[in-house]
């Protein structure tokens, strides 16, 4: 009946409760079948604090736009979030990057709705900046981010539960019917009729008993760095060479090293150069090591910087994240498993939700450096300090795709009524994940996960029944580019 240790029973009474936890608060020892000591939870009733129609665990971007899409369907909706802020990686996590919204050739817009509209509200605060370029990125102030996402949510009175962890779903007859989280207050519920795991990580699938994996060869986490006193022309580059360096091999892993302008702060760089291999951010304790190992390597790579380069002599540790940056950890077992060739081939879908250009791009745990592939046929193998090799993983053809799309069956778990995934644990293949784990292509995910929890409400059908001509027509009437 339950998932965790919830059991989803309902108190009588006037105040709705959730039974949840086990019958007796002692501590049960099993040291002869090699199991460490456990303890059983006392049964309590959880007050359920909040019961709306759409419950979206996890407040990046992507969980908030998939709580204001809902809600501008005609449904209540909350959202959880485990920091004092929305945002998420580009808030949390530093990384102030959101790619084109324009095709790889930079001509045809294919991404719009929320991320073009916080973008233009960022840019009348002058909170953002775009690169040169066809397809330039735009640079964010994401402390700004963090008060738009904000006001966002107040003005479509979403239901905002920051400091907040989620624990457990309640499970009855197959079927999400609240969640159990912890926070200041203590222990309560939300109940809810539609559910969207925006977690980044799968938790609440993976609690849930739906189906999903985690690949032997995980993309590594990186924790990033906002560094002052750095920005003179080119010293990304010298920053690179130097960290990569023969002599300080074992310093930091081999990885891959990026930085980008701090948009309103001219003397800082933000840089990610840091690598965490074998790291699996879904367990706590692997989690925990990773968050101190990144900030072991950021200290390395200021040590470096400041004894070898004299524009870097006076730089300081402007900012450290609140969480380390994970590119991968679950993946949901969807209706259908996006694959590296249908992006590469730019294959279009009759339920697709999202557009996107941004290249395949995998960051290997087991080696060096990273994999490039771009939909014109082109491929790179890039490893700090060695020669680039480059190649091509097809032939040259008469005209390459110059977008690729993502298709509403792979938010929907397999085996789910009322359960969609958005942003990093939607169903994908290494290589096409590679591609569509950008945040301007999870944040369409979301958007399109919360209008379908929405739409699936409106006709009574589970999500896998949702009307996908119905659905991309919603998407485009409030901004979407829908192709």
């Amino acid at each position: 009946m339950s998932a965790g240790e919830a059991s989803g029973e309902l108190a009588g009474g006037g105040e709705r409760s959730v039974v949840f936890g086990s019958v007796a608060g002692v501590a049960d020892r099993t040291g002869d079948q090699g199991m460490s000591e456990t303890i059983r939870e006392p049964q309590r009733h959880v007050p359920v604090v909040a019961d709306v129609d759409v419950c979206v665990v996890g407040g990046g971007c992507t969980g908030v736009f998939a709580a204001v899409a809902a809600v501008r369907q005609g449904v209540s909706a909350a959202v959880i979030e485990s920091n004092g802020f929305f945002g998420g990686v580009a808030t949390g996590g530093l990384v102030n990057i959101w790619h084109g919204l324009k095709d790889t050739v930079g001509q045809r817009p294919i991404i719009g709705g929320l991320t073009a509209h916080v973008l233009e509200r960022l840019g009348r605060r002058e909170a953002v900046q775009t690169g040169s370029g066809p397809n330039a990125a735009y640079r964010l102030n994401t402390e700004e981010l963090k008060i738009e996402l904000d006001e966002l949510i107040t003005e479509h009175r979403v239901r905002p539960m920051l400091h907040t962890r989620f624990g457990a779903p309640v499970v009855e007859d197959g079927v999400v019917s609240a969640v159990i989280v912890e926070d200041k207050t203590g222990r309560r519920a939300v109940r809810a009729r539609m559910f969207i795991d925006a977690t980044g990580d799968g938790d609440l699938i993976a609690r849930a008993g739906l189906p999903h994996t985690v690949w032997g060869d995980l993309q590594p986490p990186t924790t990033c760095a906002r560094i002052r006193g750095i920005a003179a022309p080119g010293v990304g580059a010298r920053i690179r060479q130097t960290v990569f360096a023969d002599k300080y091999r074992g310093r930091i892993p081999l990885g891959f090293m990026w930085e980008a302008p701090v948009c309103g702060h001219p003397d800082e760089l933000m840089v990610a150069g840091t690598r965490v291999p074998d790291a699996d951010c879904s367990d706590a304790d692997s989690l925990t090591a990773a968050e101190i190992e990144g900030r072991r390597q950021v200290r390395a790579i200021m040590d470096i910087i400041r004894d070898e380069i004299d524009d870097c002599r006076g730089a300081t540790l402007s900012v450290l994240p609140a969480a380390i940056g994970i590119r991968e950890t679950r993946h949901a077992s969807c209706l259908h498993t996006l694959t590296e060739q249908e992006v590469l081939h730019g294959v279009r879908f009759d339920d697709a939700i999202a557009n996107g250009s941004y290249r395949v791009d995998v960051h290997h745990s087991s080696k060096g450096g990273l994999t490039f592939r771009y939909l014109d046929g082109r491929e790179e193998y890039v490893v700090p300090g060695e020669p680039r090799v480059d190649g091509r993983w097809r032939e040259p053809i008469e005209q390459d795709p110059t977008f690729y799309q993502i298709p509403y069956r792979s938010l929907v778990p397999k085996g789910a009524r009322n359960v969609l995934v958005a942003g990093r644990p939607i169903d994908a293949d290494r290589g096409g994940y590679g591609a569509i784990r950008v945040m301007v292509n999870c944040n369409q995910t979301g958007e399109a996960a919360g209008t379908a929890a929405a739409l699936a409400l409106a006709d009574d059908v589970p999500v896998d029944e949702v009307d996908t001509g119905k659905l991309r027509a919603e998407l485009a009437e409030h901004g979407a580019i829908i192709i």
